[in-house]
C-alpha cells in the first residue's frame, strides 16, 4: 500500500485536512489560552458548573495527564481533564471543560448518538484488530480468489470503524453546540468573548471531521483494491 500511488490519490486530501485541522486546533487552543475567561472560572469549576445548573450530581471531575487529553467516561461518568483545562482559566480551558460536560449532559438525557457510539466501541476495538491483517494479507495474496475474499472481508470489518467515526460527528458537534448555550447563558465567559470560545470549538471539531473524512476515504481504497469499486471483479 505504502508503494501503491493510487492509495495517495484516495489519502492524500483527507491527510492534508487532517494537517491543517491538527494545527489550527493547536493554534486556537494556545492563542485563547493566553486570553483570561470573564469569570475567572477554571475549566473544572466552569464544567462543575455546567452540571450542576443541569442538576447532575453523579459526574466527577478528574485531572489526567496529556495535552487535550480532555474526554467524558460515559462507563465511570466522570469528566476527565487535562492540567491546561482542569486548572486554566482561559477561553480554551473554559470552552474544552464545557465541551466535556455536554457529553456528560448526553449521557444524562439520554442522546441517542451517544449511546450509539458507546455501543459501537466493542465491536470498533475487536474489528480493528482484525481489518488490517486481513487486508494486508489479500493484497499480498492479490490476483487469488482467496486474496481477493479477504481483502473484501477486511474491508466489511473496517466499515465498523468508518462508521464509528461517522457517528461521532453528531455527538461533538452537539457537545459543543450546548457548550456555547451555556458560556455566555451562565456567565462562564461575556458576550464579547462568545465568538472567541467558539472558535476554539469549531476548531475542535474540524480533527474530528478530518478523522471521518481520512476513514471514508481509507474504506474506499480498500474497497477499490478488492475490486468492489473497479471492473476487476
Amino acid at each position: 500500500m505504502i508503494f501503491d500511488p493510487v492509495y495517495f490519490i484516495f489519502a492524500l486530501p483527507a491527510l492534508l485536512l487532517s494537517m491543517y485541522a491538527s494545527a489550527l486546533t493547536k493554534s486556537r487552543f494556545n492563542k485563547y489560552s493566553k486570553v483570561a475567561a470573564s469569570s475567572g472560572l477554571t475549566g473544572a469549576q466552569a464544567a462543575h458548573q455546567m452540571l450542576q445548573r443541569e442538576h447532575i450530581q453523579d459526574v466527577g471531575i478528574e485531572k489526567v495527564q496529556g495535552f487535550l487529553s480532555d474526554h467524558y467516561d460515559p462507563r465511570s461518568k466522570v469528566l476527565r481533564l487535562s492540567p491546561q483545562v482542569f486548572d486554566g482559566r482561559s477561553l480554551s480551558a473554559v470552552g474544552v471543560a464545557c465541551h466535556e460536560a455536554g457529553h456528560a449532559l448526553q449521557h444524562a438525557s439520554g442522546y441517542k448518538p451517544l449511546a450509539l457510539r458507546s455501543r459501537l466501541v466493542p465491536a470498533t476495538t475487536f474489528t480493528s484488530k482484525l481489518s488490517m491483517p486481513l487486508l494486508m494479507l489479500g493484497l499480498f495474496m492479490s490476483g487469488s480468489p482467496m486474496g481477493q475474499n479477504m481483502m473484501i472481508a477486511g474491508a466489511l470489518l473496517l466499515t465498523v470503524s468508518v462508521l464509528f467515526t461517522l457517528v461521532t460527528l453528531p455527538v461533538e458537534w452537539d457537545a459543543s453546540a450546548r457548550a456555547k448555550k451555556v458560556l455566555v447563558r451562565d456567565g462562564v465567559v461575556s458576550p464579547a468573548q462568545e465568538a472567541d470560545a467558539s472558535a476554539v470549538l469549531n476548531a475542535a471539531f474540524l480533527t474530528y471531521l478530518a478523522s471521518a473524512i481520512s476513514a471514508v476515504m481509507t474504506l474506499l481504497y480498500w474497497l477499490y483494491r478488492s475490486g468492489l469499486l473497479s471492473q476487476r471483479r
